[in-house]
This record gives C-alpha cells, sequence and structure tokens, in this order.
C-alpha cells in the first residue's frame, strides 16, 4: 500500500527535495515538472512512498519548510499493482495497514472540531430517534440513534489534541461535544413539550417500565468501562484509518439514547431521569475521551516499534513453517 505526495514548490527547494526522496528504497516514481505551477510560480514534484514511512518523510519536508513556502497533497491510491511497489512495502519496516499518518490524523480532527450545519442536524436526528425509542421501549431505534450520532468525531479530535500538544484543538473540539449536545437536547426538550401538549407523549410514558430501554438512565460501572473499551477502539480506528470499525463503536455507547432520554425528562421536569440521563451521558464521555487520549499517547509513543517487532515475529513463524 503506497501513499501519493504531490508538492508545489519554490525553485530554490526543488533540488533539495528530490534529492531527499530519491535517497531511500522505500520512495519511487519521483517526477519534476519546473516552473509549471502558475499560482503562486514554482515546481511541481510527485512520488509514491510506503505508507510506513509517509509520516516521517512529511517531517523531513516540513524540516525542509516546504509546508510553509509550498504545498503538500497526500493520497492514497485504491491499488499498486507493480512489482516496484512490493520491493517498496518490503523495504519500509512494519505492515503497511498498521501505519499512522499523524499528519492525516490531525487534519482530519481538525476536520472534525469545526461545527457545521450537518454535524448539528445529524445530531439533532439522532437525539429525537433516542427520544422516540425512549417512548416507544425500541431497542431497535436505540441501535439506530447510536450510528446516526455523529459525536464521537471530537471525543476522538479533543484527544489528538492532546497528544499532539495542540492545546486550541482541544478546546474547540470540547466546545463543539459541549454545545452540540445542548442545542441537540434543547430543541428535542421543545419538541417533547410540544408532544406533550398535543397529547402525542404521556408522562406515564416516560415513568413506566420500560425493559428495552430502562438501561440508558442507569449508569453503572459496566457504562463507564463500555465507554473506555469503545474509546480505545475508536482511537485505534481513527489513527488507522479503518472506517468500518467505527459503526462498531458508535453502537457501544449510550451518549445519544442518554441525551434523547434527558431532553423528554426535562420536558416532564422528571428529576430523576433528569440525573440518571446526564450522569449516564457524562460517564460515557469522560470514558470515551479518557480511553481515546491513552490509545493515541501509546500509539504515538509505542505503536511503530511494535508494529515492526510483531512484523519479525509473524516472518519467523511464516520461515519455519
Amino acid at each position: 500500500m503506497l501513499v501519493h505526495l504531490r508538492m508545489t514548490l519554490p525553485s530554490d527547494l526543488t533540488d533539495p527535495v528530490v534529492s531527499l526522496l530519491c535517497e531511500h528504497e522505500w520512495t519511487a516514481d519521483v517526477t519534476v515538472q519546473r516552473d509549471v505551477v502558475l499560482h503562486p510560480r514554482g515546481d511541481l514534484v510527485e512520488c509514491d512512498v510506503a505508507r510506513e514511512k509517509a509520516g516521517p518523510l512529511i517531517g523531513d519536508l516540513r524540516e525542509l519548510g516546504v509546508h510553509e513556502a509550498g504545498s503538500i497533497l497526500v493520497t492514497e491510491p485504491r491499488s499498486s499493482p507493480f512489482a516496484r511497489a512490493e520491493r517498496m512495502e518490503r523495504a519500509a519496516p512494519g505492515h503497511p495497514d498498521d501505519a499512522i499518518v499523524w499528519e492525516s490524523v490531525e487534519s482530519a480532527a481538525a476536520a472534525d472540531s469545526v461545527p457545521t450545519v450537518s454535524y448539528h442536524v445529524f445530531l439533532v436526528i439522532a437525539v429525537i430517534l433516542a427520544a422516540i425509542a425512549v417512548v416507544t421501549d425500541s431497542s431497535v431505534l436505540v441501535v439506530g440513534a447510536m450510528v446516526v450520532g455523529p459525536d464521537f468525531a471530537p471525543v476522538a479530535a479533543a484527544g489528538a489534541g492532546v497528544v499532539l500538544r495542540r492545546p486550541r484543538l482541544v478546546v474547540r473540539a470540547l466546545q463543539l461535544l459541549v454545545l452540540s449536545f445542548v442545542f441537540a437536547i434543547a430543541v428535542v426538550a421543545v419538541l417533547g413539550l410540544v408532544a406533550r401538549g398535543t397529547g402525542l407523549i404521556a408522562a406515564e410514558d416516560l415513568s413506566r417500565s420500560r425493559p428495552n430501554t430502562g438501561f440508558i438512565w442507569h449508569p453503572d460501572a459496566w457504562s463507564f468501562i463500555v465507554a473506555l473499551a469503545a474509546g480505545g477502539a475508536g482511537a485505534l480506528a481513527l489513527a488507522i484509518e479503518k472506517t468500518s470499525t467505527m459503526v462498531g463503536v458508535f453502537i457501544s455507547v449510550t451518549t445519544v439514547p442518554a441525551a434523547g432520554n434527558l431532553a423528554l425528562a426535562l420536558a416532564f421536569l422528571d428529576t430523576h431521569e433528569m440525573a440518571g440521563s446526564a450522569m449516564q451521558l457524562g460517564l460515557n464521555l469522560v470514558g470515551l475521551l479518557l480511553a481515546g487520549t491513552a490509545v493515541l499517547a501509546f500509539q504515538r509513543r509505542w505503536w511503530k516499534p511494535l508494529c515492526v517487532a510483531a512484523e519479525r515475529v509473524f516472518q519467523r513463524t511464516t520461515l519455519t513453517r
């Protein structure tokens, strides 16, 4: 698996950059087009690099000042069916699926901390689904609300900000997380008041026994343990870009269902369920943040040597067979 780098450079940086790109076994297809960039004026340099070495190479390019004087664009081809690609991957220690490009992690975290309209709409819809799940005691709707909810993105962004020492990123992510939940809960609480006034929902719908959804506002030690496990899995999936794994994270924690229950409890002024829902929501968010930050910190410090050592063990095991 390769990563493609496309760089625009002022002419005085082209030779040092090309020299850097050509000195490694895990880079190939270095292409230089001089004076083809029109705005701003400069040269175009491209290359392919083994994914395991993309991060360190980008770091070297930053030390040369490419990120300030020019630009770096990172893309990942869907496939690389040529023999040299296999040789490049063998020259780079580790496995490409385990490689972490921290610049991509930081870029994704920065994007996930921006308060977009779509983010708020998704969260409001998720909390609405959760509130309906409470009224109908539907476990299926609880799962649906968990999947729709986008709230793990700013949690992971805050953890990445801590590990990468980007305090502004941490603040932006936490602000988005808190304010978006406040907004979504307020919107659904108002809708709950409307439903209450029209007779669509009665107080008994909230206070009656709910065997399928009662756990939402009954936090316990397992709620926190599940949040820790889900936060760790989510951070790992974020770093190695395994987006399919994120669905499992979304349906593991009850942040959005707790928010839906809290909104209805506010509409009916049920202090008992308000307290339980708020505690469930808080426990889950804290657990996600703590575990996500811890996993990213571990990956930042120990992931690469661990993966290299594991690959050596796997290779020896394969050879002995």
